[in-house]
């Protein structure tokens, strides 16, 4: 595993000196004030030293030859405090580091890809090569990992316990007719855990293939019990999230608890400061009432979106709507339109 340790994020995504890029145009942008933490590295952020490494053609060398520890890595927080909400929890709570990282990684592959256009086209080929190789890791990698999340991988998995079982099932018969009682007791409870794991795997699987959802990418949503504007960015059927952090979030003391579609929501910096993305059940979205076409400013909105639509929401670009398989969202005409396109 690979990290970077004391190193701010702003410095990071704009440690190439010529700017190209998705990275690069983040310093051109408001300057928010972040601070650094040190914890353990997620597999995922072992893509941080290929920012370093290889996506500069005339690498800083003060970077490239940075020294890494095994046991930190960059985790970007606001210096402000949130704002509270009802049951003594307040909008921290349902921070989420994973959410925030898997932006991040969407954003390396676009990098990574511009980069790769950028070497062909000043022909460095050489460069261009070693860029294309580690952004068919990256890509493989992601597949995997939305593969997992998605529970694309668990209609097989589900096949292996039901297999697995059947051969359980004979090995507790013959353990029966033989008198083996400590056997078969052991071999019962195997069986019961299995089961138990094959019928949450296709549970998965059913909720991920059937999901329906109440919100779309880009749109502009109001928090129910904290109250800030946010605007999602992703969506998983099902909370994705680890248990540690369901139970800070109070997950279990939502109407529909985690079986609920949970969204990705940036949140405006404005509103609250302390949030950069919010992980966020349906059951606590609202949408504003009217429509808001005001002014909204978190630092990835120009990466992840085309601009505003008329109806002031976010159109999300194109390589998003694919991560999530969404299609484009078409504003339905105002009469008065209509009646101006006749004429």
């Amino acid at each position: 595993m690979v990290v970077l340790q004391n190193l701010s994020l702003s410095a990071v995504v704009t440690s190439h000196g010529n700017g190209n890029g998705v990275f690069g145009s983040w310093r051109r942008k408001k300057h928010f004030n972040l601070t650094t933490k040190t914890h353990i590295i997620t597999h995922s952020l072992l893509l941080w030293k290929l920012q370093t490494t290889f996506l500069n053609p005339n690498p800083n060398p003060n970077l490239s030859t940075r020294k890494y520890n095994n046991n930190n890595r960059v985790e970007a927080g606001w210096l402000f405090k949130g704002v509270g909400g009802g049951d003594g929890l307040d909008a921290t709570s349902e921070r989420s580091e994973n959410a925030n990282e898997d932006i991040l990684v969407f954003f390396f592959q676009l990098d990574l890809a511009t980069r790769v256009q950028y070497a062909l086209n000043v022909e460095q080929y050489d460069i261009a090569q070693q860029l294309r190789n580690k952004l068919t890791e990256v890509e493989t990698e992601v597949i995997r990992q939305q593969e997992a999340k998605r529970g694309s991988s668990s209609k097989s998995e589900v096949q292996d316990k039901a297999l697995s079982i059947i051969r359980l099932r004979a090995d507790l018969q013959n353990a029966v007719e033989s008198e083996n009682y400590a056997l078969a007791a052991k071999l019962r409870d195997q069986i019961s855990k299995l089961e138990a794991e094959s019928l949450a795997a296709a549970a998965k699987s059913l909720a991920h293939d059937n999901a329906q959802y109440s919100f779309r990418l880009g749109q502009k949503v109001r928090h129910k019990v904290f109250g800030y504007k946010g605007v999602i960015c992703g969506m998983d059927p099902v909370c994705c999230e680890s248990s540690s952090w369901m139970e800070t979030a109070q997950v279990e003391k939502l109407p529909r608890g985690s079986n609920q579609p949970f969204y990705q929501v940036l949140v405006d910096v404005h509103e609250d400061p302390n949030l950069l993305v919010a992980y966020v059940a349906e059951d606590n979205l609202l949408t504003p009432e009217p429509p808001n076409k005001g002014q909204f400013d978190h630092p990835y909105i120009s990466f992840l979106f085309y601009g505003m639509d008329a109806a002031g929401d976010f159109i999300p670009i194109k390589q998003l709507r694919e991560k999530y398989n969404r299609p484009r969202h078409e504003i339905p005409l105002e009469p008065d339109d209509e009646g101006n396109d006749d004429a």
